[in-house]
């Protein structure tokens, strides 16, 4: 079932040309937060992410889990592009939103006139959105990107893995795409600071992001240390480049996390241990020393952590104050009770009764709080419902386009 939407950006209109997944992760925010949001697929294929699997719903579908996890909140409707009719339809859907999000090769949809420039002639006060692997610009624009590609171009590898001369060293890549999933998110950031400014000036703006500029903004402190202080960052397992002792640690029966941020903190740690002398030791007084001499404490800490049972120790850092935590799997965090009490799972139920559980929006609005109203859509489903309330199809001339494969409904 769906209902009306309760978020803060209740009644703004977001046409979703996107696919795969920083695009889709956007928009997908964008309909959380209360948007309306049509996404326009390939009439026969869909979205490349339906296919993306196993897993995949058993529901005749087949639609794949990764496509559940990226649009929930929003309408599907099947539209053919390459025929003028479609294209014109799609445009047509821009003039009546407020928010067009695309991530097309440079210049793939001109020929469409669905570029920006061709929309805000018609729409000044169109928000326009482009996200691709390099930029509108620049010498590398014309190519192709993807998060596996972008997090070694970047630098994100060489900063993330077990070190080099080490059992498995190597470069790694992060087990989640962060690069798409964090490229959505700057990309809402820039539309909603967008909104703000059309708010004041009644005008719209092309918004170029890139996956590579995101992932190099995200280097943060590594770029930090080589840009400030000459020091080329290096591949440290689950060590902290600056923070001593910041890592993983085996007990007697499983690994937990230790995570102290101050000599404070590292004090009361070794109090805990029955480790007194290190607290004291000169080697180890402050955070400068310990990683001078990050070997020599690990190898001090190591034997007295091994003795503990893991939720003793995190039990004993839990009434100490100190940061520390499991390594859970998926399945253990999805099913924690606070995971249940912040209503980080959200089941669902699509339009045929196939019931889906996604994962939800993690920011809580006191007075406008994002829901779940649509399970993420079947390919196409939508196609009449939308173009008969956006853009006022009749019916014949809706069936004449579904005949001619212009427009498709509820495929798959």
């Amino acid at each position: 079932m769906t209902h009306p939407p309760t978020g803060p950006l209740f009644g703004l209109r977001v046409l979703d040309l996107s696919r795969v997944l920083a695009g889709p992760w956007s928009t997908q925010i964008l309909g959380d937060l209360g948007a309306d949001v049509v996404k326009i697929e390939q009439p026969g294929h869909g979205d490349d992410t339906r296919r993306w699997g196993p897993p995949f719903l058993d529901d005749g579908s087949r639609d794949s889990a990764y496509f559940l996890c990226a649009n929930r909140n929003k309408r599907s409707v099947a539209i053919d592009m390459a025929d003028p009719r479609g294209a014109d339809l799609i445009r047509r859907l821009a003039a009546d939103s407020d928010i067009v999000v695309e991530n097309f090769r440079v210049g793939g949809l001109v020929k469409y006139g669905l570029d920006y420039a061709s929309l805000s002639a018609a729409t000044p006060e169109l928000i326009y959105c482009s996200i691709t692997g390099f930029g509108q610009d620049g010498p590398y624009r014309a190519r192709g990107g993807y998060d596996f590609m972008i997090q070694g171009m970047s630098g994100l590898m060489s900063v993330t893995g077990r070190p080099d001369d080490e059992p498995g060293g190597g470069p790694m890549k992060v087990g989640v795409p962060i690069t798409d999933l964090t490229t959505g998110l700057y990309a809402t950031v820039s539309i909603l600071a967008a909104l703000a400014h059309r708010d004041r000036t009644g005008i719209g703006q092309h918004i170029d992001m890139a996956l590579l500029d995101t992932q190099v903004a995200l280097l943060a402190n590594q770029a930090s240390s080589w840009l400030n202080g000459g020091v080329v960052p290096v591949r440290r397992g689950n060590d902290h480049p600056g923070l001593v002792p910041y890592r993983d640690y085996a007990c007697a029966d499983g690994d937990i996390l230790v995570a102290l941020g101050n000599d404070r903190q590292f004090r009361a740690f070794c109090t805990l241990l029955g480790l007194p002398d290190l607290a004291t030791d000169p080697r180890f007084a402050d955070n400068a020393a310990r990683n001078a001499h990050r070997a020599a404490l690990q190898s001090a800490l190591a034997p007295a952590i091994a003795t503990w049972r893991a939720d003793d120790l995190l039990a004993a850092m839990d009434v100490a104050g100190l940061p520390a935590g499991r390594v859970n799997t998926i399945p253990d965090i999805l099913a924690d009770p606070h995971i249940d009490a912040r209503g980080l799972v959200q089941p669902m139920t699509r339009t045929d009764g196939t019931p889906v559980q996604v994962l939800g929006y993690p920011g809580k609005f006191s007075e406008t709080p994002t829901d779940y109203r649509r399970a993420p859509p079947r390919s196409g489903e939508d196609s009449g419902d939308v173009l008969r309330e956006r853009l006022g199809l009749d019916e014949a001339t809706l069936a004449e386009l579904i005949a001619a494969g212009v427009v498709a409904e509820r495929l798959g």
